[in-house]
């Protein structure tokens, strides 16, 4: 993410898409929270392409508080570039940042801010309890408990929306698409401290998911990230893997075919087993051959790439 000059101690950077009922509601929350803080602070309003009155009444808002910047996307990116657009304009040395969407109350952010303090990088809100839909609890439950297992994390609601963290951190993770639910992941993999706090999510209406194609992309998302924490520079072993179990299979099941018909049991041809066994062949040599095409790119490009956070160099000269 871009760097940029610290002037304020904290900046609250919030996503809004179709909240006109609740701007105000938000605001007032957020601004009283703020002030009891006594911080140092700027509150940076991101629309997301709303198509009812959001922005209407956030730029209402604007003009009547000085520390009120608003920011209004041409069309509707998602949260990740909302959320990039927010931070690259954002000026405090620590960062909060919520959607909207999941309704947080907003009283409950000095408690995130405490827990920073004690020495974390990252704290991520825990919504706790939970107001939206028996479907989204459980649908997030399942999606959390897979993104923890195989990211190897201890927490209870990655995909809260909800985090306060240092500055440094976010310039140090590179957030597209919708990577922007695993940013704890992400900061965890660069060797950040990260914890999480209990927030309470506030009554209202919630956007169900109801559709498989969000569900594959969720997939898809979890799959990218595991990727990129654990295989970023070795491709081969990620795909090496897969392609190497494809091919024992094929292996076995072809020389099995060989010997069966070598010793004259019967003919192979048109067999279904024949077809499976020329299939993992051909997939175990793409997929291996696959890793092997990215072993070569990351070796041409391995200066530009870099896996590894320094926290502090010594030099006692």
């Amino acid at each position: 993410m871009t760097t940029q000059n610290t002037t304020k101690d904290i900046s609250a950077i919030v996503t809004f898409r179709n909240m006109e009922g609740y701007v105000e509601d938000y605001y007032r929350t957020l601004k009283s929270t703020m002030d009891d803080l006594g911080k140092n602070y700027e509150l940076i309003f991101v629309d997301d392409a709303s198509d009812d009155r959001t922005y209407q009444s956030l730029e209402k808002i604007t003009t009547s508080d000085e520390r009120v910047r608003l920011i209004k996307m041409r069309s509707q990116f998602g949260e990740a570039s909302a959320f990039e657009a927010g931070f690259n304009t954002a000026q405090g040395e620590k960062i909060i940042f919520y959607t909207t969407r999941v309704r947080p109350n907003a009283e409950h952010l000095p408690r995130l801010l405490k827990k920073l303090d004690e020495g974390n990088d990252l704290v991520i809100g825990w919504r706790y309890p939970r107001r939206d839909s028996v479907l989204n609890r459980i649908i997030s439950r399942i999606f959390n408990g897979v993104a923890t297992k195989l990211s190897d994390t201890k927490l209870h609601d990655i995909n809260s929306g909800i985090f306060v963290t240092r500055r440094d951190v976010l310039e140090h993770i590179q957030i597209y698409g919708g990577l922007s639910q695993f940013i704890p992941i992400l900061a965890k993999r660069q060797g950040y401290k990260i914890a999480e706090e209990k927030i309470e999510q506030l009554k209202g209406k919630f956007r169900q998911s109801r559709f498989v194609g969000e569900y594959v992309q969720r997939s898809m998302d979890i799959l990218t990230v595991l990727f990129l924490t654990k295989y970023s520079k070795k491709p081969i072993h990620f795909l090496g893997l897969f392609g190497g179990s494809f091919l024992v299979v094929g292996i076995f099941i072809n020389f099995y075919l060989f010997l069966y018909r070598i010793f004259g049991f019967g003919p192979i041809a048109g067999r279904p087993l024949l077809l499976l066994g020329a299939l993992c062949l051909v997939i175990g040599i793409q997929m291996v051959a696959m890793g092997l095409i990215g072993e070569m790119i990351i070796f041409t490009h391995a200066g530009d790439i870099k896996e590894y956070n320094i926290e502090k160099i010594l030099d006692n000269k």
